[in-house]
């Protein structure tokens, strides 16, 4: 955990529950869900999905179970995988007790959908027998019709309201293994809603905007609801839902969870410049060449493209590794360290190398290794680039001077 995550708000305290070997709730890791998109029944190609999305970041795995044959998969699916696995049920009450006997580790209800409370309560009593907890899955687009006309509308108190009515079934049979979700495609709903039901509730809470959409806009409303309520200490699990390959979901999860600090790095984290007038190279080509080239060396590192060398290495000195352009090569640093200087085409080349050389050898042994003239080399570039294109941005002595004659007088 880093400086990121303690300053944010305290994490609110909840229950802890357990969905197969994952623990929600409590001090307990927030872990990452996906769903699949495969037909269930097809066992072959849900798993190969589930490894993905366990490659990808995600902890928990949700399928759909919405007939007797996906019920027949889930009992092939749930003891090859990698992950625990939780059964989407909605309409149907002899899903989720099919689920229950497939051997799942969890269930998700939608309230609004299966609604008759001694159905509610019978699955309740199964799941309890077998130590199986349920998400209380509430969504602003299925809403009891009771619920939506008494609120006039999906707003936030009738979503936590319908979460709470499903509660009290669960209480009345002595369940309580539950985490709640009060979903809505509105992030300011849904924002609104889980600020309620964290005073509401002492339950995990699993985030979530439902329907976010395709990229990038699905991402960015994801991440606009989560993020916040991460901020302010809301949540023990999340899922971004997204209408595209589910790993994009597990993939987006992850890096949240490690730009708040509230996950370790396993991966590239690649920082860049949006680029400026003074950059001799194409950034972003640089840029999306070297996150191509470095991803697939799956190494925790973080690693800084600079469009120029004047701030290059200075704003991006926190970075492991990085390279600042400057005319026709590039300054290669490591924690704002220049170690050497290397030509415009050989920059990828070069950032790859070093990453390789910093997961085998480690950052104090690659600065002990720095070609001991590149910081004069690199100096001279700054200089003869502050020359050429700084005068107006960076002749800052200049400005102060006019400045002070100006109010001395």
């Amino acid at each position: 955990m880093d400086v990121t995550a303690s300053s944010l708000s305290p994490r609110r305290k909840t229950r802890q529950i357990s969905v197969g070997k994952v623990k929600v709730g409590g001090d307990a890791p927030i872990s990452i869900q996906s769903m699949t998109t495969t037909k269930t029944a097809n066992v072959d190609a849900t798993l190969e999905q589930i490894y993905s999305l366990a490659a990808a970041g995600a902890d928990i795995v949700r399928c759909t179970c919405n007939e007797q044959e996906a019920a027949e998969g889930l009992a092939q699916i749930v003891p090859r995988s990698p992950v625990p696995i939780v059964a989407d049920i909605h309409f149907h009450v002899e899903m989720a007790l099919a689920a229950l006997e497939a051997g799942v580790d969890g269930l998700r209800l939608n309230p609004g959908n299966l609604r008759k409370p001694e159905e509610i309560k019978l699955v309740a009593r199964e799941a309890k027998d077998r130590g199986v907890p349920i998400r209380i899955g509430v969504n602003a687009g299925s809403l009891h019709p009771d619920i939506y006309e008494k609120f006039g509308g999906a707003t936030p108190e009738a979503l936590v309201e319908s979460a709470r009515i499903e509660l009290a079934y669960f209480q009345e049979v002595g369940f309580d293994d539950v985490k709640i979700s009060v979903k809505a495609s509105s992030v300011a709903t849904m924002i609104a809603a889980y600020r309620l039901a964290s005073e509401t509730f002492d339950y995990p809470l699993h985030l979530g905007v439902t329907e976010a959409g395709p990229l990038p806009g699905g991402l960015l409303k994801g991440t606009a609801g989560i993020a916040t309520l991460l901020a302010e200490g809301i949540g023990d699990t999340l899922r971004y839902s997204l209408t595209a390959d589910p790993v994009e979901e597990a993939n987006a999860g992850r890096m949240l969870l490690e730009t708040l600090g509230l996950r370790e790095r396993k991966g590239l984290d690649l920082i860049a410049c949006p680029s400026c007038g003074r950059s001799e190279v194409d950034v972003i080509k640089i840029a999306n060449e070297a996150q191509a080239a470095l991803s697939e060396l799956n190494i925790p590192i973080q690693v800084a493209v600079m469009g120029c060398v004047v701030n290059g290495p200075g704003e991006a000195r926190h970075a492991d590794l990085g390279i600042a352009a400057g005319k026709k090569r590039g300054h290669l640093f490591i924690r704002g360290e220049i170690i050497r200087v290397v030509k415009e085409d050989e920059m990828v080349e070069a950032l790859v190398e070093e990453a390789k050389k910093i997961a085998e050898e480690g950052v104090e042994a690659r600065l002990a290794a720095r070609d001991t003239s590149a910081a004069a080399e690199a100096e001279a570039d700054r200089a003869t680039l502050l020359d050429l294109k700084g005068a107006d941005a960076n002749n800052a002595q200049a400005k102060i001077e006019n400045i002070r004659r100006r109010t001395e007088n």
